[in-house]
């Protein structure tokens, strides 16, 4: 045997495994939902006791499993895959079965327990599943969880099952499916004199999906029971200087309580990762931090002001200000320093905030000091390394 084939029998054996993992990993994160939301359905429309819960059933309930990553909102979403999908695993035994996979008496009793035919949401949405373009296996096999969250926020079945064929034929991203779902690709197509054509120039440039979107995916890790802050890949630089701006904020004196880094929050089905929180005690609010290695952009400032509006409506208590974000965009050439307060009154802003928050030049002073560092240990790093390639 060759080198060269050595090489590559253990890629293609490690790729095919690691594939064959993460697709496991996703149709069990998947079955589990739907058997979720399938509880809930059944005990909202013949639980003994289900009027006692009423409109609190599923926060009592997140309040009473305790488990990670069911939270209210996500047993919502639970309930809502499997309303859109009533029967997307009406054959999930029988694949499991000829696969060789055991499904444990609890989970093979609950799939044999279900009534398909006689499901009142079965019975409603019937004729989605007589399709001979796409089969629910299909659909399980080759979505994963989050491609299925972003199929149910669209109530035409049509337009849905528009959606699954194309990312299964073109294998999109979740990021590509919630692209076009935005830009009206299946209003587009439906006008289109040539919808072959439009479809060949949006897939040229569509993003693929790929085995670790699925491992990476906030639903993976919290199935699994890994830390969130493990769902977030920052390159070193980003890192670094995060780490130096919490504690310069830290150290400034000016009130600053460390709250959190990458904080996750949900907005609409999908996480986001706040960078740096902070609770102000002098100015009573909360403090949003968000670095961006970058250019500077408009959607950079559109993402802070969602943040910091999120942070208003969900997270400020009564006797809380509004909250208070600052964008920081650095890269080699120049920095940048934003702030955005929620529905701010700007000479309010200027006379409260700002006297108690650094300045601009502060904070890019600060940032640019820190870059010119991690340049220097970086220039120090490749010396050596070539110094020792030489020896």
């Amino acid at each position: 045997m060759k080198f060269t084939k050595l090489v590559n029998s253990i890629r293609n054996t490690h790729s095919e495994l690691y594939l064959a993992a993460a697709k496991a990993v996703n149709q069990s994160l998947t079955v589990r939902n739907w058997l979720i939301g399938l509880s809930i359905v059944e005990f909202e429309q013949q639980g003994e006791d289900r009027a006692k819960y009423g409109e609190k059933l599923l926060s009592d309930l997140a309040l009473s499993i305790k488990i990670k990553g069911l939270s209210e909102t996500n047993l919502k979403l639970c309930r809502q895959f499997y309303i859109a999908y009533p029967n997307i695993l009406a054959t999930i035994k029988t694949m499991f079965e000829n696969k060789g996979y055991l499904i444990s008496q609890t989970v093979s009793d609950q799939l044999q327990n279900t009534n398909f035919e006689n499901d009142t949401y079965q019975k409603s949405l019937h004729h989605q599943f007589n399709s001979d373009n796409i089969k629910p296996e299909e659909l399980l096999t080759k979505l994963s969880y989050s491609h299925f969250l972003e199929l149910i926020s669209i109530s035409d079945l049509s337009k849905r099952e528009f959606f699954e064929i194309e990312t299964i034929k073109n294998t999109w991203s979740v990021r590509e499916l919630r692209r076009q779902i935005n830009t009206l690709y299946f209003e587009r197509s439906g006008i289109s004199k040539k919808p072959d054509q439009l479809s060949k120039i949006i897939n040229e440039k569509a993003e693929r999906i790929n085995p670790e979107d699925i491992i990476k995916s906030p639903f993976t890790f919290e199935f699994l029971g890994i830390s969130p802050k493990d769902v977030v890949y920052e390159n070193d630089l980003e890192k670094a200087l995060l780490d130096h701006l919490e504690t310069f904020l830290l150290e400034m004196g000016h009130g600053f309580c460390f709250e959190s880094k990458q904080k996750r929050i949900l907005i609409g089905g999908e996480y986001f990762f706040i960078d740096l929180v902070f609770y102000h005690r002098i100015l009573k609010c909360h403090v949003l931090v968000e670095l961006k290695v970058d250019e500077a952009k408009h959607e950079h400032i559109g993402q802070l002001k969602t943040y910091v509006n999120y942070y208003k409506k969900e997270i400020m208590q009564k006797d809380d200000n509004p909250p208070v974000g600052i964008l920081l965009v650095t890269n080699q050439n120049k920095a940048l320093v934003e702030y955005a307060i929620a529905d701010s009154d700007q000479q309010l802003f200027v006379s409260k905030y700002l006297l108690e928050l650094p300045s601009e030049k502060e904070l890019i002073a600060e940032i640019q000091r820190e870059n010119n560092v991690l340049r220097e240990k970086e220039e120090i790093y490749k010396k050596v390394a070539k110094d020792n390639y030489k020896r």
